[in-house]
């Protein structure tokens, strides 16, 4: 099939995160929709109502197991891949091989062996990968890069990440497929590898050993036993125990996630409403963290998925001062009975409930502190998702392109994506072992001279 000047996209996985991305280039000009790939027809139903909304014409369905034929038929030019994780290598592959431009969701594979499959059809086929690492285009994480790019503290010799999710975001990822470690890779994967990629393009360095230890302490079946917290339920809706639940999530109540998952389960059966105190559960909701890279920095990592606010503290200590970075996404949650709204469950479409701030602080040696002016957002990952997709597919039309904050940088490779990826990798190994892990030895492809 001849092809044309306009881009043909195809959006793979039609989920909730995949809105953004479908919303995106049917805003844009040179993009089209011209495909959706997901099983379940309903879901591909509502994002043709949004390319409708945009006054976009309706993309052609395909089921997955006709990826191939979709690529061939429809002339496809770029891929969007939003998809189940444990699935992104199933479509970046062959969308690779075709020629095609492919953008990824984060995080790039779940797995060493799906990611030497990526890498290396990038080798052989001579193209590239985008990984959309939104994180890097958030502009408090930009100022963060010039000061230390400019050498505000000196050399960067230990690095402190301590990220909360709170008992309304980090249930979430325990309602869901996430919760099963074959499919996510766990939050190591899933959502660390957002401040890996973060720390390896602070640092402008490569990881070289990770050590660490993870458990399941606060979600899942034991751990709500043991500490009062679990109702008997499967999933929320219909149950009546879930009714008094604060954990619980209530579909019907939000017109997004009723049309996306209630209304889509005689499709596939799938239950977005699962019981965090439920089983089974295979992924660790508390995980502690150590790296060592290759210029010689440490960095402590502390991901806890129950707290009682969210956001995350950053410490950079140097030979000429420290920075200090704490964002406050959700300074607390209310003992609300039942979740009956995406926002605050769904990280970054909204301003979460009790929004917090940023604060930017540089305390140089012999000199007194200093706070660092910031330029903040609550809503889009703190303005980093809009700013990565004008990085991604050009300025909204009609609209002037996103200014792209106090540092200019590329998106995200194959080999930022298998960085991040080999760290989360790593600490599940030791979580499984209790010895450190070289990461060159999951992803070796990355590494000069390494040999498989």
């Amino acid at each position: 099939m001849s092809r044309t000047p306009l881009l043909r996209a195809a959006v793979v996985g039609t989920g909730h995160r995949a809105q953004m991305f479908t919303r995106a280039l049917a805003a844009r000009p040179g993009h089209r929709v011209a495909a959706l790939c997901d099983p379940n027809p309903t879901r591909i139903a509502f994002h043709n109502r949004l390319l409708a909304e945009a006054g976009e014409p309706a993309a052609d369905a395909w089921d997955p197991d006709r990826f191939a034929d979709l690529l061939d038929k429809e002339g496809i030019d770029e891929v969007v891949v939003t998809t189940v994780d444990s699935a992104h290598d199933h479509y970046i592959v062959p969308a690779l091989k075709a020629g095609c431009r492919v953008v990824t969701e984060k995080p790039m594979t779940v797995d060493a062996e799906r990611c030497a499959r990526i890498l290396d059809t990038v080798s052989e086929t001579g193209t590239s990968l985008t990984v959309a690492f939104n994180y890097r285009f958030n502009p408090v994480h930009e100022k963060v890069r010039a000061l230390l790019a400019d050498g505000a503290i000196g050399e960067v010799l230990s690095v402190h990440f301590e990220w909360l999710l709170d008992v309304r975001h980090g249930a979430d990822y325990f309602r869901r497929w996430h919760r099963e470690k074959r499919h996510s890779g766990g939050l190591m994967v899933h959502k660390s590898s957002h401040h890996f990629d973060l720390v390896n393009w602070w640092l402008a360095d490569t990881p070289q050993e990770v050590f660490g230890y993870g458990r399941l302490g606060f979600y899942g079946p034991e751990a709500g036993e043991r500490h009062g917290l679990r109702r008997d339920y499967t999933r929320a809706h219909g149950a009546a125990p879930a009714a008094d639940d604060p954990f619980a999530l209530e579909l019907a109540a939000d017109d997004t996630l009723r049309a996306l998952y209630l209304d889509a389960e005689g499709d596939d059966g799938y239950h977005r409403d699962r019981n965090v105190f439920g089983g089974p559960v295979t992924i660790e909701d508390d995980m502690a963290v150590l790296v060592r890279y290759t210029g010689g920095a440490t960095m402590t990592y502390h991901l806890t998925a129950y707290a009682p606010w969210e956001g995350y503290r950053v410490m950079f200590n140097g030979s000429a001062g420290r920075l200090e970075l704490e964002v406050e996404e959700s300074r607390w949650q209310a003992p609300r009975t039942r979740i009956t709204s995406a926002s605050g469950a769904l990280h970054g479409d909204t301003a979460a409930d009790h929004a917090g701030g940023a604060r930017l602080t540089l305390r140089p040696l012999w000199q007194p502190p200093a706070e660092v002016p910031l330029v903040t957002a609550h809503e889009a990952h703190g303005g980093g998702d809009p700013r990565m997709l004008d990085a991604l597919f050009g300025p909204v039309a009609g609209g002037a392109a996103t200014d792209t904050g106090a540092v200019t940088h590329p998106t995200a490779t194959e080999r930022d994506g298998a960085l991040a990826l080999g760290v989360g990798l790593a600490a599940n190994r030791c979580f499984e072992t209790g010895r450190p892990v070289p990461v060159r030895d999951l992803i070796p492809g990355v590494f000069p001279g390494a040999v498989d």
